[in-house]
């Protein structure tokens, strides 16, 4: 391993143990069943849940019932697009969970790419980058310092706040640039469909020099990752291909999936398509599944969230014991 590798957050890691930096992604469905799974997870001694938008029930919406419903297990959100709302809509959600569950609630925020914005919602998505960074600066202002007065290119506010929250506020993240902007302004990356060698490779160290230029210390990556138990290893790769192709044709996938060598998916590459799914996914039984979220861990990278994705029901079940269990 280089020693760039080895310089990742070694400290803060060596602090957690391995089920503190393992989470799981759950699906969204109807909310009294997202709550069930919520418990369900806290009782097998989860310790991380996270979910997104997507198009269903809203997340935060959703994660302060759980709040409340809950004790101990952290909350996190993969992610809440930031063009809908308003950074000042999302303090006051965000303070709202924090007031009944404090420190449990992990923010992750993002652009929320093309198709959900721009073509379901009507928005006009311009510079997503300058956009992110304005947006979780004022968040960041209003939330960690009481001060939500601001004036930049984007926002223009002047409203009392006066409550004081850490709340910890994560970006999604595909390409260098974004995971250095993690780096420089983050509290964490989130990454969706990355293999872990380009998150090694390409994402790490651009998270790190962010971080270093800032002259602070490097914030998680969180790596997700597919997960089943099927023995037969062609359904498990057709079911993460499924998610791989849908997300091939948007272009921002697109050119990170080539970034990593894999420039032929979007194109319908089939030997690449079967070797970035199988990347992606982690298959076996509960030993071999556990053996390689360790062997993962150890590589460099921060922390998992894990998503079940043959037989989602049986796979959750299981997933939250042996996740309970680390």
């Amino acid at each position: 391993m280089s020693q760039a590798k080895q310089s990742v957050s070694t400290k803060a890691i060596d602090r957690r143990t391995l089920r503190d930096r393992v989470g799981i992604f759950l699906v969204p469905i109807e909310t009294k069943e997202e709550l069930t799974q919520i418990r369900e997870a806290e009782r097998a001694g989860v310790q991380q849940i996270w979910t997104g938008d997507a198009n269903n029930a809203d997340t935060l919406t959703l994660f302060a019932i759980a709040a409340a419903q809950t004790e101990h297990i952290r909350l996190g959100t993969a992610i809440v697009s930031t063009y809908p709302r308003h950074p000042l809509v999302v303090a006051r959600q965000a303070l709202a969970i924090h007031d009944i569950a404090p420190g449990r609630l992990r923010l992750g925020l993002g652009s929320g790419g093309t198709l959900p914005i721009e073509n379901w919602l009507g928005l006009s998505q311009t510079s997503p980058l300058p956009y992110l960074t304005e947006y979780l600066k004022l968040l960041r202002q209003t939330l960690w310092e009481g001060d939500a007065n601001y004036e930049g290119n984007f926002f223009k506010t002047a409203l009392p706040f006066s409550h004081v929250t850490q709340t910890p506020l994560l970006i999604s993240a595909l390409g260098p640039r974004a995971f250095r902007l993690a780096g420089e302004i983050a509290d964490g990356a989130l990454s969706w469909l990355c293999p872990p060698s380009y998150l090694l490779d390409q994402a790490l160290p651009a998270l790190r020099a962010g971080a270093q230029e800032r002259q602070r210390p490097a914030p998680p990556l969180i790596a997700q990752m597919f997960v089943a138990f099927s023995k037969d290893e062609t359904v498990a790769l057709a079911a993460v291909r499924q998610r791989v192709e849908r997300y091939a044709r948007v272009s921002t996938y697109g050119r990170m999936f080539a970034h990593a060598g894999f420039a032929g998916v979007k194109d319908g590459n089939e030997v690449e398509l079967n070797e970035l799914a199988r990347t992606l996914l982690i298959r076996g039984d509960e030993a071999e599944v556990s053996a390689r979220i360790q062997e993962l861990l150890a590589s460099g990278l921060d922390e998992l969230m894990l998503l079940p994705v043959t037989d989602e029901k049986d796979e959750w079940q299981r997933l939250l014991r042996l996740v309970g269990s680390l």
